[in-house]
């Protein structure tokens, strides 16, 4: 009866109902697994961030600077740059060593033409040198014989041809006069070098060059006589010649001639090395000589073994 008088018990709220939930304790194993699943989503939290950092820089990135790894392209540009760089200096080092040594070669060509002047006239003749032929005409042998050098001004001897040609003014049944200006002794010379009268354009072109030294017409006129000489195979004394046109006028126009013929002196001699050292020299000094000099130049070099 008592329990028909008891009111009914009131509904309970849901929270109410989760309070009144027993709570379970967690068991170890559990424990561990939730430990490790935290710290494990730290780095991939990180890893996440730096790879959305990675895609969004490179995607602001110019082309061809997104490369694996995040190297960037310059690398390897600068690096290409680099070997370029090393090769030049390279080519660089290799070409001032030869210059050096055409250089040093050219002293040493020097002072052998120094030392040959200064046996030129005093030395006897070589033991292989060519004897000269009894039936061949010298005029440096034969001093008074027609055609034979002489002093300017000087008559021909009695009965002797006389060459109208060398008279410079003459006068009708007059000796020959000595020449009286630059010029006027520069054409004897040379219109005795072109009737092949070696000796005597020899002769009034040394003349020459004594008495106008600082006329303008002085390195051609050392550069025919040493070809006077150079004809004659006076070798020695032609190479003294145009050395003197390749040293002391090396702008003059017949420079690049006279040290090709300084190469042909040399080679005649025998001074191979010396020859040929000149033959490379002159392309290398006067890269825009005549088609004829370069020419002579390459046959030269041929025929010397260079």
């Amino acid at each position: 009866m008592e329990s028909a008088r008891r009111p009914a018990a009131a509904p309970l709220f849901p929270f109410q109902c989760m309070a009144m939930m027993t709570v379970r304790p967690l068991r170890p194993a559990a424990l561990v697994l939730v430990a490790a699943l935290a710290a494990a989503s730290v780095p991939f939290e990180a890893a996440q961030a730096q790879a959305d950092n990675n895609f969004f820089g490179n995607l602001f990135k110019p082309p061809g600077q997104v490369r694996a790894g995040n190297q960037p392209a310059q690398v390897e540009e600068a690096d290409s740059i680099v070997t370029r760089i090393d090769r030049l200096e390279n080519q660089l080092r290799q070409m001032t060593g030869q210059i050096e040594q055409l250089q040093f070669r050219n002293q040493q060509l020097e002072q052998q033409l120094r030392l040959l002047q200064g046996d030129t006239g005093a030395a006897p003749a070589a033991a292989g040198e060519t004897a000269r032929r009894p039936d061949v005409f010298d005029p440096s042998a034969q001093a008074g014989a027609p055609g034979a050098p002489r002093p300017l001004g000087a008559t021909a001897p009695s009965g002797a041809p006389m060459d109208l040609g060398t008279l410079s003014g003459a006068a009708a049944g007059g000796g020959a006069q000595p020449a009286t200006s630059p010029k006027e002794m520069f054409d004897l010379a040379f219109g005795a070098l072109q009737r092949q009268d070696y000796a005597a354009a020899g002769q009034t072109f040394e003349q020459f060059v004594k008495l106008y030294p600082t006329d303008r017409a002085t390195p051609d006129a050392y550069y025919w006589l040493g070809e006077s000489q150079y004809l004659r195979k006076s070798y020695k004394e032609a190479a003294q010649n145009f050395l003197k046109v390749s040293t002391d006028y090396p702008n003059a126009v017949k420079a690049p001639d006279a040290l090709l013929r300084l190469g042909q002196s040399l080679a005649a001699i025998g001074e191979k090395d010396a020859a040929c050292a000149t033959l490379n020299a002159v392309g290398n000094k006067y890269p825009r000589a005549s088609a004829t000099v370069k020419q002579g130049v390459e046959r030269e070099q041929k025929r010397a073994g260079c």
